[in-house]
């Protein structure tokens, strides 16, 4: 059974929630790394009796410091919140990363919140994580105050895939370069992208092929291109299958990057509705066709190949 998770944004928790066990960082996509970090933390919990808590800060830091990075997350915040229910965490700290709190010196943030308002008594990072002003904070110095702050710190070893450390970082490029099938296996999952459907133009449903247009707000761009996809309706566990166009849309000379989903044999109305659309396989890169007959002749042979792919 899933509980509700207990949500604050600020470090004045319940006192049921102090001498925790606490994660600490973005946790953007919840990959392999990820899933290591909070089965060992479920471990803890289980053998010492302990309350596990999660400490997340929303902008991302990265996204704060470089104004021009809009689109960053592999994850939203609600996909984040979905999967810590999921994994029994019972309380999540959204703090608001701003101007004042970049400003908190490392030693600070260590005694007056990790000890003083928190009180915790495991603590799980990565071998990265850096915190405080100008991110001067290391696992190093987390260490070396244990003891005069009565807390452990836990750092798994990294999860290796072909060589390669699992990170965020690491999926990000990965997707951005079409190499799909490699970022859904270092995340332990598909890929997805959850968001609200506009209405369009409907230049596809001229032509034949009826689209749910989709704002990617922050998300990550993919490779421009074409998709085999899972969509999955709020409420409901199966998936209808379709096509997937992610890119700029040359053909009519757009300028603004926007997710076109088709989906199989479907006639209902989805405006306004929420859509989690799962990325399956990376059919080709986005091209532009000197007219519609060309388009139409393409969309009907990538939809075979998506088929192949969903099957």
């Amino acid at each position: 059974m899933v509980k509700k998770l207990k949500l604050y944004d600020n470090f004045n928790v319940a006192d049921k929630y102090k001498n925790s066990i606490l994660l600490v960082g973005n946790f953007d996509g919840f990959h392999l790394g990820h899933k290591k970090l909070f089965n060992l933390a479920k471990k803890y919990k289980k053998k010492f009796k302990l309350k596990i808590g999660v400490i997340t800060f929303e902008p991302m830091p990265k996204v704060y410091f470089n104004k021009n990075l809009k689109n960053f997350r592999i994850f939203n915040i609600f996909q984040k919140m979905e999967n810590l229910e999921k994994l029994n965490v019972d309380f999540l700290i959204i703090k608001k990363f701003n101007n004042q709190f970049s400003k908190t010196k490392s030693n600070i943030f260590i005694k007056e919140i990790l000890y003083k308002k928190l009180k915790a008594k495991y603590i799980f990072v990565s071998n990265n994580f850096r915190y405080g002003n100008k991110r001067e904070g290391d696992v190093k110095q987390l260490i070396s105050n244990e003891k005069e702050y009565n807390y452990k710190i836990i750092k798994p070893k990294p999860v290796v895939i072909k060589n390669k450390i699992v990170s965020s970082t690491l999926i990000r490029k990965l997707l951005s370069e079409g190499k799909l099938e490699l970022a859904n296996k270092l995340l332990g999952r598909k890929w997805s992208i959850k968001s609200k459907v506009q209405k369009g133009r409907q230049k596809g449903k001229k032509f034949g092929f009826p689209t749910c247009n989709l704002d990617i707000g922050e998300y990550i761009i993919a490779k421009p291109g074409v998709y085999a996809v899972n969509v999955y309706q709020r409420g409901k566990k199966f998936s209808l299958k379709g096509i997937a166009n992610l890119g700029y849309r040359p053909t009519f000379n757009q300028k603004k990057i926007l997710l076109e989903v088709h989906i199989f044999n479907f006639s209902g109305n989805m405006y306004n509705k929420y859509l989690t659309i799962e990325f399956v396989g990376f059919i080709r890169k986005e091209k532009k066709f000197k007219n519609i007959s060309q388009l139409k002749k393409q969309i009907n042979f990538d939809i075979k190949k998506a088929k192949k792919k969903l099957n």
